[in-house]
């Protein structure tokens, strides 16, 4: 028997354990998370030196080594949201439905949870705390495989959370950390054990994963997303949004890749907006007649996830062709557009086919602790299930409870008895 085999059999095990575990218990061992790597600080700073030592020598790109840090103050911000999750309802047991069928036969629809999860992240030991920290305020069981490049970070973070949650009766192999890409290989083999498996990656890895499990995947592909700057937008707040959205935070899925521009207002405002990307060293790819107006470098391809310091550029005719540009050639992960034009922003929200789309802001508001979700396992571009930043509530499920007394079929099928089929509110 695999480790992995091992560490999914656990997990199963541990999973309908946690299912009954009361509110007050989960934010208890939340609490004692955030105390324990608070404490052990030094150390998991001391672990972290020795992943960025060895990406530096590996040659990984400054983008990608700065995701990879985690010093005091990432440690902080990681601890204060498990904090700000305790103080999140619970999501579990929460009534959805109800319907009486008949007088003392009550149907209610109630949250539950999913139950083993597989999840498999890029190389932001930040990740690791948030998706345990979600899995375990929803009551699921995780199986984690983080990036090679976090490998001695993501060890020390596992190995205390696991303390720190067994210590205060979570029960044991509840969280498991995957080291390999055997091992994730063989976990997608796991389908008697595992629930559900959430791929954070581009959009190659998230098939890949699909074609090669019978595990339903929750796919949070690559994050090619846009900032569509319409005619009628004001050009400071433009500008503004343009460079946010790109610069802020290069290395990130909610990270703007592409800039799309009305004509009519082109030859004034890209100009303006270029030069203001440049001067924070953004390296610009624009169609024929955006390298018409402002020198840039042709476009390779328009899906295209940069992750870094370059960006895309589109002059359109308008509303309707920058809307099928980015249903085309989108992820479905963030869209914003900019305009002073109300009417314009709906028709835009309403339809552009992704799970976030925004007006007169950033993309990258597109996160489950901005939204108030208590953080994410990620973001989700497909349609079933969860969609866009997936916190709590997508890491969820529900079952049907029927209460009766005595009732059986019979009467119903033979006319003795009549289905009633009342709506039940809620009891306050």
């Amino acid at each position: 028997m695999s480790s992995v085999s091992e560490y999914a059999q656990k997990a199963k095990h541990a999973s309908h354990i946690m299912a009954g575990l009361s509110s007050e218990k989960k934010n208890e061992a939340l609490h004692s998370i955030a105390s324990a790597l608070e404490a052990a600080c030094d150390d998991i700073i001391l672990a972290n030196e020795k992943d960025l030592l060895l990406a530096e020598q590996s040659g990984l790109s400054m983008p990608l080594q700065k995701r990879l840090l985690f010093d005091d103050k990432k440690l902080h911000i990681v601890a204060s949201g498990i904090r700000s999750l305790i103080s999140l309802p619970d999501p579990v047991g929460r009534f959805l439905l109800g319907n009486e069928l008949d007088t003392g036969l009550e149907l209610y629809r109630i949250t539950c949870p999913i139950g083993v999860m597989g999840v498999i992240f890029e190389s932001r030991p930040d990740a690791l705390v948030q998706i345990a920290s979600l899995c375990l305020k929803a009551g699921n069981a995780v199986l984690l495989k983080g990036g090679s490049e976090a490998a001695h970070t993501n060890k020390i973070l596992a190995e205390i959370i696991d303390a720190a949650t067994v210590s205060i009766g979570i029960p044991s192999g509840w969280i498991s950390l995957l080291t390999s890409r055997e091992d994730v290989s063989e976990m997608l083999k796991q389908d008697e054990y595992l629930d559900l498996i959430i791929p954070r990656g581009s959009n190659e890895f998230v098939q890949y994963i699909m074609q090669h499990t019978t595990i339903p995947v929750l796919g949070h592909a690559d994050g090619v997303c846009h900032v569509y700057v319409n005619e009628y937008a004001d050009m400071d707040m433009a500008i503004r949004i343009s460079v946010d959205s790109k610069v802020q935070y290069v290395a990130v899925c909610n990270a703007a890749e592409t800039l799309l521009i009305d004509e009519s207002i082109a030859s004034e405002l890209l100009p303006v907006i270029a030069r203001a990307l440049e001067d924070r060293n953004v390296i610009l790819h624009g169609c024929e007649k955006a390298q018409a107006i402002y020198k840039m470098l042709p476009v390779d391809k328009w899906h295209h996830e940069y992750l870094d310091y370059e960006m895309s550029v589109r002059v359109v005719d308008g509303l309707d062709e920058a809307i099928d540009h980015i249903n085309r050639y989108g992820s479905g992960h963030t869209d914003t557009i900019v305009t002073e034009r109300r009417d314009i922003a709906e028709e835009f929200m309403q339809m552009t086919d992704s799970g976030s789309v925004m007006w007169n802001c950033s993309t990258r508001f597109s996160d489950g602790y901005v939204y108030g979700f208590g953080a994410e396992v990620g973001i989700s571009t497909s349609k079933i299930h969860a969609r866009g930043p997936v916190g709590l509530e997508g890491l969820v499920t529900y079952k049907y409870k029927l209460f009766g007394n005595g009732q059986i079929m019979d009467d119903y099928a033979s006319g003795r008895l009549h289905y009633t089929h009342k709506e039940i509110h809620p009891k306050e």
